[in-house]
């Protein structure tokens, strides 16, 4: 009989655990927010799924330089029509409570992740069948022909069947709607990774240590990792400079220059592969809530919010030059035809005339969500926006709130209760596709298309191009139908991209580590001197 471990919780009261002159090999870690669940299937957001990454694995995984390595597969082959995938998985490999990895957990994870409740399910759509060809091999089949498989399977993170399903976590554990149903695996963490967490209190403090039998080589030499959620800026900040924290992340981009110039401290900056932007609600014919006929149906309207956006000032005065303008939804690092495309000019008269033409000559008046603590001074943005918009007649009314709020709220595709909102996509594949099948395509939970199109629209030409992406090998087809595809997005304005946000990491001096264009922290890259 295999044994069962489940994770012990203490409670915890300090904002920031430890104090000066720990144990050199503790990482003592401060982020501005917590992950919202241990679940790995449930919250495709980068911070949960960057940070489980660290207890659980895939098949495949990203290193350092974010190229795709072997993890829980040694190896895979691919038919030559790339439908057949065969995964050779790695033998006498352990989960953290000494359960033996197995084809089995394979299989059970694909199911649980492929749930209709799953919000990571959308990296599995393209496959049809999974099987079993013996204890340590598997094969994928896929609807058609699939050549970035692996790059879409970096957040397939495999679970131990017999503890699920002993636990009662076979069902994924639901972060949307009104009605949350919360599985044992949102609380309890078993995986295969290099990292077993020992404590927790959610929002509090995380504690892990390293995995005594984990697979691989370890590169670190740490002793433990303590994850602090410290929401408040200034305060993250000045734990970091007193040697609270050895490693705190976003650092505020007016606070850079504090940082590099106290002894023992400094920033690591960097671009992301994370594009923010503001989407509008398209779907109803009235705004959610209201008797109102809803103006973002109007294209007019769509692209006189986007006129009305100064990008310039956002940049200068928000963002301390720390981003860069987008036209596109992709960072132009990821599509080699990004340069085909430009912004909308700032144009507060055209905006003005774009309105008057839709019959909004006297203005209009909308609800603007926005979290206030997820992105690179995200509160900040949206009232520039607001600020913005006022002055052309799109009167927003802004609510800025935590992120577990704000996307329990957005991401409720049974109920759009929202007008305006901004939210930031890492594509998981880098690659467009990833963009063009979560955000671009219309939602359809059969075809598992469009989760996170949350303007709502649905373009039939964009439809019919989204497997026809994932299926074509030729890179000069493939790059001119993600072209049409962008194109289509500008001309009629379903999102307004803004920048890419700059990665500012502070670190103690005596701390190492891979800083990822994915904003994702792995603990095994990190030595402390």
């Amino acid at each position: 009989m295999k044994r069962i471990l489940l994770a012990a919780t203490t409670a915890l009261a300090m904002v920031v655990a430890g104090a000066t002159g720990v144990n050199a090999k503790e990482l003592r870690w401060g982020f501005q927010t917590d992950t919202d669940s241990l679940d790995p299937h449930a919250h495709a957001v980068t911070f949960t799924i960057g940070f489980l990454g660290n207890v659980y694995e895939g098949l495949v995984r990203r290193d350092g330089d974010l190229k795709i390595k072997p993890a829980l597969a040694e190896s895979w082959t691919v038919s030559d029509d790339a439908t057949v995938w065969r995964f050779n998985l790695r033998k006498g490999v352990k989960f953290s409570n000494g359960n033996d990895f197995t084809a089995d957990d394979v299989l059970f994870s694909y199911k649980r992740m492929s749930d209709k409740d799953a919000q990571m399910k959308i990296a599995l759509a393209s496959i049809k069948e999974a099987r079993k060809v013996g204890d340590h091999t598997v094969e994928f089949i896929t609807h058609a022909p699939n050549p970035i498989l692996t790059g879409r399977m970096n957040g397939f993170f495999i679970m131990d069947k017999e503890w699920s399903e002993a636990n009662g976590a076979t069902k994924v554990t639901v972060m949307a709607g009104d009605t949350q149903k919360v599985s044992p695996a949102g609380q309890i963490a078993m995986g295969t990774g290099p990292f077993v967490i020992t404590e927790r209190t959610a929002q509090v403090k995380t504690t892990l240590v390293p995995n005594k039998s984990w697979w691989g080589k370890a590169s670190h030499n740490l002793t433990k990792v303590t994850m602090t959620p410290v929401k408040q800026d200034a305060t993250r900040v000045a734990a970091l400079l007193s040697g609270e924290l050895d490693m705190a992340y976003p650092i505020p981009t007016q606070d850079i220059n504090r940082v590099n110039s106290n002894n023992g401290t400094s920033v690591l900056v960097g671009p992301e592969l994370r594009t923010i932007f503001v989407f509008m609600e398209q779907g109803g014919d009235k705004l959610f809530g209201t008797d109102t006929k809803n103006p973002f149906q109007d294209v007019r309207v769509r692209k006189a919010l986007y006129h009305s956006i100064n990008i310039e000032a956002i940049k200068k005065k928000i963002m301390r030059n720390l981003a860069t303008p987008s036209a596109i939804m992709i960072s132009p690092k990821l599509f080699d035809r990004a340069g085909d495309f430009n912004r909308y000019a700032y144009d507060p008269n055209m905006a003005k005339k774009l309105l008057s033409d839709a019959g909004y000559a006297g203005g209009l008046t909308a609800r603007f969500d926005c979290p206030n603590d997820r992105y690179v001074n995200d509160e900040q943005i949206c009232q520039a926006v607001t600020s913005m918009a006022a002055k052309v007649g799109i009167k927003l009314s802004l609510t800025a709130k935590p992120k577990a709020q704000y996307f329990k709220q957005v991401l409720d595709s049974k109920k759009r209760d929202y007008h305006v909102g901004l939210i930031g996509w890492t594509p998981g594949s880098f690659d467009s596709h990833n963009v063009v099948i979560n955000l671009l395509a219309s939602y359809n939970e059969k075809a598992k298309t469009g989760r996170y199109n949350l303007s709502n629209y649905s373009d039939a030409r964009i439809d019919e191009l989204t497997p026809m992406i994932q299926s074509e090998s030729n890179k000069v087809k493939r790059d001119a139908m993600i072209a049409e595809v962008y194109k289509r997005v500008h001309d009629n304005v379903y999102f307004i991209p803004l920048h890419q946000q700059a990665l500012a990491w502070g670190k103690r001096d005596n701390v190492a580590l891979k800083q990822r264009g994915d904003n994702v922290f792995r603990f095994r890259y990190v030595t402390i001197n």
